[in-house]
């Protein structure tokens, strides 16, 4: 059973385990990893195409929990040492958007991994702002292999 605890916050290093390239990146902190869960973390800036009126968009919640998703996949290949697959949301059910976080803020999402096969991953995923949980949706990603 794979686990660590330390955090990475090599936004190069990060862009490599996910397809998604600037300025279409909303993952910058891998948190945490172990086999069936994943905690990634997003700095919002004002120049974030998801950022309006000082606030970041619902479309960018999503975006950001899909990607947090992408990154537990990119994680998982990179410690096989193989090139990550590009995959792509399946299908979002029950999202749900509590509060638009503000710029300069911080996002912490867990992603719980339910089912994990043949390329199709089923999550839970949960997004914290100052502890508080901001959004959550369950999502089903498909590898594109």
């Amino acid at each position: 059973m794979i686990n660590f605890t330390e955090e990475i916050t090599d936004k190069d290093f990060i862009g490599k385990l996910i397809p998604q390239k600037a300025p279409f990146v909303m993952v910058d902190k891998l948190l945490h990893f172990e086999e069936n869960k994943v905690v990634a973390g997003f700095s919002i800036s004002e120049e974030n195409i998801f950022t309006q009126n000082k606030k970041f968009t619902a479309p960018g919640l999503i975006e950001h929990m899909a990607q947090s998703v992408a990154l537990y996949t990119g994680y998982q290949y990179h410690l096989k040492n193989e090139e990550a697959p590009i995959g792509y949301i399946g299908a979002i059910k029950k999202a749900e958007i509590f509060k638009l976080p503000e710029v300069g803020a911080e996002l912490k999402t867990t992603v719980n991994i339910l089912h994990d096969i043949m390329g199709v991953t089923l999550v839970n995923v949960e997004t914290e702002c100052d502890g508080k949980v901001i959004a959550s949706s369950e999502m089903k990603t498909v590898l594109a292999n």
